[in-house]
């Protein structure tokens, strides 16, 4: 039994996190970090609730610290608990900038314990499904990957500290690591960078819309991310020498825990059929234009995954080195932006992301 104490209790502790560590019998929540509510004793009131991680911290029974405050706490509590000798979970992204996901990796690696990143999206519908026609060559080789996470939201929104101008703030820290760790995860390390990073609404004080080119050779990256877009087109435009893939919609799961549904069921991280991504490409020498029917959705693979890194010395899956060149790309990305120009993709570290 993995013993867990989760650090602040927001939207990403009560959603991504809490219902898949209560639903694991490998798991048990044991306390919580919330200075001023005691929220999580409403929903789950066998925790015990403190107010400060260094309360957290002092608990000798706790064998894994995850972490999910803002942006700018992630290192030095990170830094803390792995010293202390706990295993570690850091919401993306791991920190604000490479050096202290690099300094995170070094202090892991000298107390022997686990330091992973909660990349949630790779396991989501559409990228499990894009995965699989990838796998299968269906499209044959990939010439143009082009990835979207856009919303509209144009009204300020004074209490989300996401749009304040602090450290790791703005939509590329927030939303690009989904992105970038699903390219990096499919086509490895890229050549050059190209960005355009903006603030699109009158009101922002930070960044709102983004736009990188990643250059594989051969091979185009294209990822856009913006706060004023309406009516979304596809979410991911993938073209081959054979074929195509256009997938449009949304993972259910992430609606389904903000409306309080517990992760269970057969049915849980199920498309709908309406919304299966448009295949057109040739297999066997037959054209084929075909709803292509998606995988599942199950973000409880990730706490599944991890039990057996902690509990049967299985290797992380979502390591901290791919936490790290997703930080290295975002310093890449507005260097580029602040230059007007394409820069090579410098200080990566060539691990294997499967």
């Amino acid at each position: 039994m993995i013993k867990v104490g989760l650090v602040g209790f927001g939207i990403s502790a009560k959603v991504f996190h809490a219902p898949f560590i209560t639903t694991n019998n490998n798991y048990e929540l044991v306390s919580v970090v919330e200075r001023h509510k005691q929220e999580s004793k409403e929903l789950y009131p066998f925790v015990q609730v403190v107010k400060t991680f260094e309360e957290l911290l002092q608990n000798e029974e706790i064998d894994l610290v995850v972490i999910t405050t803002p942006n700018e706490t992630h290192f030095p509590y990170a830094k803390a608990a792995l010293e202390a000798g706990k295993h570690v979970v850091l919401e993306k992204p791991v920190t604000n900038t490479s050096r202290e996901a690099m300094e995170l990796i070094e202090i892991a690696n000298s107390n022997s314990v686990v330091l992973s990143v909660y990349q949630n999206r790779r396991y989501v519908s559409d990228f499990l499904t894009i995965r699989e026609i990838l796998d299968k060559k269906l499209l044959g080789e990939v010439h143009t990957f082009e990835g979207h996470y856009d919303r509209y939201r144009a009204e300020a929104r004074p209490q989300a500290w996401r749009e304040h101008a602090l450290p790791g703030s703005g939509i590329l820290y927030d939303l690009g690591p989904h992105l970038l760790d699903q390219v990096l995860y499919l086509f490895g390390m890229p050549l050059t960078i190209t960005a355009d990073i903006r603030r699109q609404r009158p009101h922002a004080k930070v960044d709102d819309y983004f736009d990188i080119r990643l250059d594989y050779g051969f091979l185009k990256v294209i990822l856009q991310a913006g706060m004023l877009v309406r009516e979304p087109g596809p979410r991911y435009l993938i073209h081959g020498t054979k074929g195509s893939f256009i997938k449009s919609g949304e993972d259910p799961q992430e609606a389904l825990l903000r409306a309080g549904a517990l992760p269970a069921g057969d049915d849980w991280g199920k498309e709908p059929e309406d919304i299966y991504g448009l295949l057109h490409t040739e297999i066997n020498g037959k054209l084929v234009r075909e709803r292509y029917p998606s995988h599942k959705g199950d973000y409880a693979a990730y706490y599944k995954n991890l039990y057996e890194s902690l509990a049967n010395d299985k290797p992380v899956r979502e390591r901290i080195a791919h936490g790290y060149n997703t930080i290295r790309l975002i310093e890449l990305a507005f260097e580029s932006a602040h230059k007007q120009c394409t820069i090579p993709c410098t200080e990566l570290i060539p691990v294997e992301y499967r």
